[in-house]
């Protein structure tokens, strides 16, 4: 039997075993995370592409007014969230403060990494067993959604603030230093609309690699992310 490395727990991965990982709040804010990053990036991409004319009188039309409105909307929605599991990673089990630290002196980890990176390219027939997030699944988390997150946080509400003007706390907060520190708003607007499309590719791969996981390793991952539990199997 292969040995969890994550925990090195042979008992909890034996076979037929169900063990709690993901409590409430996280799989509550994974969905809703998921959501407001849907609605983020269809408004995002109009808002750089916006659509070429509506039909009608001009000042009947408030249409990308709506899309700019609805992008603002789901961005305080990922940020408050972001702010929530931060939280969470305190007050949760040890499987919740997972998204936020890397135990980057661990060789068993990075090993673990090698394994699975093997494993996604059809070199390594089985997967190891993990309780809480595989190594790599780890670490792509940890870049895309804690660094990544907080950097479109961070650029996002510096544009935001800067629409907003001075007076308004997001302008004091981020866009007093942001855009100086970049240069150039434009400079912002371009670090912010590639760092999106990086997220999104990310979410493409961890679909992809979720679904595999599923129904190609030895414990569940997408179900686990509703039940809260994993369940154990050869």
């Amino acid at each position: 039997m292969s040995v969890d490395i994550a925990s090195n727990a042979d008992l909890e991965t034996a076979a037929g075993n169900t063990v709690y990982v993901y409590e409430a709040p996280v799989r509550l804010w994974h969905w809703i995370n998921a959501l407001s990053i849907v609605v983020l990036a269809v408004t995002g991409y109009l808002i750089a592409s916006p659509l070429p004319s509506v039909g009608g009188e001009a000042s009947d039309n408030f249409l990308m007014g709506y899309i700019r409105f609805t992008h603002f909307t789901a961005a305080y929605v990922f940020a408050i969230g972001f702010l929530v599991r931060l939280y969470w990673a305190v007050v949760g089990n040890h499987h919740a403060r997972q998204l936020f630290l890397l135990p980057l002196n661990d060789a068993k980890w990075w090993a673990g990494i090698w394994h699975e990176l093997r494993w996604y390219f059809f070199f390594e027939k089985l997967t190891q067993k993990y309780v809480g997030h595989n190594p790599l699944a780890h670490l792509c988390m940890y870049l895309a959604i804690t660094v990544g997150g907080l950097f479109m946080i961070v650029t996002g509400f510096a544009l935001y603030g800067e629409g907003a003007q001075e007076g308004h706390w997001s302008h004091a907060l981020f866009t007093s230093w942001v855009i100086p520190l970049f240069g150039q708003s434009q400079s912002v607007h371009s670090w912010h609309h590639l760092a999106a499309w990086g997220i999104v590719i990310f979410i493409m791969i961890h679909i992809y690699a979720a679904l595999r996981w599923e129904f190609m390793s030895r414990q569940t991952v997408i179900s686990s992310m509703i039940s809260g539990t994993r369940t154990f199997r050869e």
